[in-house]
């Protein structure tokens, strides 16, 4: 009975078949499109996946800017001021988990806590799991495949970020940021116990979480639209045979060259999901598309670039090889056993 009901509840708020059901009804019976042309295929995957995400996106922003309102990044800083070793990448990763929505929001407040002097390996463990893993892309990953896909991606996202982390201090990278973001900031050194925590008040957090929706959605509605777009051409008009050719499981290369193609974008995961749901609908492997996914969210062009006037090339090159090899060697390893998450 338990799993019935989960399973209704899924359907219901998270997939939305009552939403795809009247999609489909209102173009094949109202409009009169003929349902198996490749016209109704591709407008009702664009319908379908456009309202769902916005309504899906609002609510799980608002959700996401609630817990994170209590995780302002003076107290985060006092957090991660008190861990050490492995388990403080552990603590920074998570913390990625409830800040920023994309890695170029992401990089002032890496430059905040480098500056007051955390280490640089902690700060890449958040820097990395920021844009990769977030309360609402675990939701929304759940509505499109389903939850074993999403805790895993989680899991493989947290990993990614602690291992980057971790060989960044092992390394001792620190010697390759650059001086301004390094240099001590004046005054008596900070005591992370000594900061007094700003207390808001219910009616602030809400305030504060609807202004988050609003401006989020603001930042973030072009790159829906333009990924629910492309979505609905691969899904509607894209012959299944020349995908498979190209990112299918016969070939090899098919995750490299995902991940490959995911850099130069600039999205977030929102943007992606559309995508990764087409993509998936024509046969390409769960692991090729998550490789994907992961490249255009953590490896996008522009937050390289903005990280690049922050530390200098070899730290850059080494963030950026951690990270790929790292989700290289996930996609291969979701493709081979993805089989058990369906």
């Amino acid at each position: 009975m338990i799993k019935t009901i989960f399973s209704w509840l899924n359907d219901q708020l998270l997939k939305m078949t009552w939403l795809e059901s009247i999609v489909n009804w209102f173009f094949g019976d109202v409009i009169g499109i003929d349902s198996e042309s490749l016209l109704y295929k591709g407008i009702t995957f664009f319908f379908y996946d456009v309202i769902k995400i916005f309504i899906l996106l609002s609510v799980l922003i608002f959700l996401a800017s609630y817990i994170q309102s209590f995780f302002s990044p003076e107290r985060t800083r006092k957090i991660l001021s008190k861990v050490k070793g492995v388990w403080a990448n552990v603590i920074g990763a998570l913390l990625g988990t409830v800040t920023p929505f994309c890695s170029c929001s992401s990089i002032p407040i890496f430059i905040g806590f480098t500056k007051a002097g955390l280490p640089i390996g902690v700060t890449f463990s958040f820097l990395i799991s920021s844009p990769l893993v977030d309360l609402a892309s675990v939701i929304l990953l759940a509505s499109i495949f389903n939850w074993q896909i999403a805790l895993a991606y989680v899991v493989v996202g947290l990993l990614i970020a602690v291992i980057g982390g971790t060989l960044i201090s092992v390394f001792k990278m620190e010697r390759y940021v650059e001086e301004f973001v390094t240099a001590k900031m004046e005054g008596e050194p900070i005591n992370f116990d000594d900061i007094e925590e700003f207390k808001l008040t219910r009616k602030e957090r809400v305030k504060y979480s609807i202004d988050q929706v609003k401006e989020i959605v603001h930042k973030v509605w072009i790159y829906v639209l333009i990924g629910v777009g492309i979505g609905a051409i691969i899904h509607g008009f894209i012959p299944q045979a020349w995908i498979e050719t190209v990112l299918g499981a016969n070939n090899p290369f098919s995750v490299i060259i995902a991940t490959l193609l995911g850099i130069p974008m600039y999205a977030d995961i929102f943007g992606t999901l559309p995508i990764a749901e087409a993509l998936v609908l024509k046969g390409v492997g769960i692991g090729t598309v998550l490789a994907f996914m992961m490249a255009v969210t953590a490896l996008s062009l522009p937050s390289i670039i903005m990280l690049k006037k922050v530390v200098k090339m070899k730290l850059l090159a080494m963030f950026v090889g951690i990270v790929t090899v790292g989700i290289i060697i996930m996609g291969y390893l979701f493709n081979a056993f993805g089989h058990l998450f369906f």
